[in-house]
């Protein structure tokens, strides 16, 4: 019989404080920007850190002017002027001092990405890049708190996960860091495997293979054969953490016993980390797993079956990269979901009225099938409050953006879900987005909500959809904006 883990003389140690305070001393010297990059400095600097948006940008960073929509070199006399150590740039722009400090180099790209070889190439802390259909933000979240707990931690901020995400994640990174959660992402074919060289991680994890990007993939085995490329960068001895549940499992399993890499599987069955009792309530989620002799028993702060399968995984990176998965356990129930991606917040409408509220599940940044099953499971969960509306009877409400990137069977994916199990249970749902319109036509009347072309259609409806007494989710790929609808439901807390 498994016996439970625990630490011994753990106290809990938090080395959150101390890692931010070190984040104000030196990141990047010019002299060692230099040497990284190849690029030639107008002056000495030092960098606490490394920015790529004025908007956010904190004294003594160094500016990154990249080219995206804009030209960040329109920006570099702003950074300056709000206190940028140095702008890392291809020439001096118009309206900068002709003694501003600059690092100039031939493409500010490349040498962004040279900036995160060296800061990687520095530090010795164990690594790990997260990468998933669904689920891999969230996942690096829970990496960043508990790993948080056991020393000095870095991580990708938001989803930056792309090809400047990336390089920019490891160029923030201080070199006495203990451990890093690198996440990666990908739209299209040939993307992971170049960010994982990069970042070499020790420990690259899979969270799940689904319905996403299919536009530029054949099926889901293509996504597979891509999200498994996230080995190609591991170090000699490194370890995959896999999704050992999907139908492309062995496509990834494959791909890595090619490669000559140990696995570690989390899921339901027959894997090394194995889920047991998922207890979802409103408040939370008890899970119990087993790994080897060792049993685990612990809860996140808040409901959702989808994240019971993320946590466990994370406990299998957490001993894959030389942390303790006891103490990670203990500490998931520190954990939150960020804004729009399964946050939850209570909506006050009437500050006399203590009942008269609406419970908002915030789930606007992404969804395909399986990721919006899920949501719609927390929903169908969620209990209602009578009596306090102007509907008097408290709903589970869900408005549902379309979800993108699907390919041809896009309108078949949105038209499928009114067999969704969980829609079942819902009393309303509002659809937006000519994708969903799909769905709106086939739902029972009497659950078919209203329907928008545009997510500014339905904020500027708001207080129509919802009312006091409901739970209330919104879901929708970032692309279909339904994230102006949470905004527009907060605000009707502020009459």
């Amino acid at each position: 019989m498994p016996s439970p883990r625990w630490k011994a003389g753990y106290e809990g140690r938090d080395y959150s404080a101390n890692y931010r305070g070190a984040l104000l001393m030196a990141l990047w010297t010019a002299t060692e920007a230099v040497a990284a990059t190849g690029g030639t400095t107008t002056g000495d600097w030092t960098a606490s850190g490394v920015s790529i948006d004025t908007r956010t940008i904190a004294p003594g960073d160094l500016f990154v002017a990249l080219k995206d929509v804009r030209d960040g070199h329109d920006f570099v006399a702003m950074a300056l002027e709000k206190g940028a150590a140095a702008a890392l740039v291809t020439h001096r722009p118009d309206g900068v001092a002709e003694d501003a400090p600059l690092l100039v180099v031939p493409d500010v790209l490349q040498a962004l990405e040279a900036l995160g070889v060296a800061a990687r190439a520095r530090t010795d802390a164990r690594i790990v890049g997260v990468t998933g259909s669904v689920g891999k933000t969230s996942t690096k979240e829970m990496l960043r708190d508990v790993l948080g707990r056991q020393g000095r931690v870095h991580a990708s901020v938001a989803s930056y996960n792309n090809h400047w995400g990336v390089p920019l994640t490891l160029a923030r990174m201080p070199a006495d860091t203990d451990y890093a959660v690198i996440e990666m992402g990908m739209s299209n074919p040939g993307e992971i495997a170049p960010l994982s060289k990069m970042t070499r991680p020790h420990v690259a994890m899979v969270t799940t293979v689904a319905a996403a990007h299919l536009e530029a993939f054949d099926d889901l085995d293509g996504i597979a054969r891509e999200k498994a490329s996230i080995v190609d960068g591991l170090e000699p001895g490194g370890i995959a953490v896999l999704n050992g549940d999907i139908d492309t499992a062995d496509i990834l399993r494959n791909y890595v016993e090619d490669q000559g890499f140990a696995i570690q599987s989390f899921g339901n069955t027959s894997t090394d980390w194995q889920l047991g009792d998922v207890r979802v309530t409103d408040a939370a989620t008890v899970i119990s797993a087993t790994h080897g002799e060792d049993a685990y028993l612990f809860k996140l702060s808040l409901p959702g079956r989808h994240f019971a399968m993320n946590a466990l995984g994370a406990l299998a990176v957490c001993e894959a990269l030389g942390a303790d998965p006891a103490i990670a356990a203990q500490d998931m129930a520190l954990w939150l979901p960020p804004e729009g991606r399964g946050s939850r917040a209570i909506v006050a409408l009437d500050v006399g009225s203590e009942e008269e509220t609406i419970d908002l599940i915030d789930d606007a940044f992404n969804a395909n099938p399986t990721s919006l099953s899920a949501a719609l499971e927390v929903l169908a969960a969620a209990t209602p409050v009578d009596g306090v509306g102007r509907i008097v009877k408290g709903r589970r409400v869900a408005i549902l953006g379309d979800m993108l990137e699907l390919g041809p069977e896009e309108a078949a994916m949105h038209e499928g879900m009114a067999q969704d199990a969980h829609l079942q249970a819902l009393e309303l749902v509002h659809c937006v987005g000519p994708r969903m319109k799909h769905l709106h036509d086939v739902l029972p009347e009497g659950q078919r909500g209203r329907w928008f072309e545009t997510a500014a259609e339905g904020a500027a409806q708001a207080a129509q959809l919802v009312d006091a007494g409901d739970v209330v989710l919104v879901k929708g790929s970032k692309g279909s904006k339904v994230s102006v609808i949470v905004d527009a439901i907060r605000k009707l807390g502020h009459r």
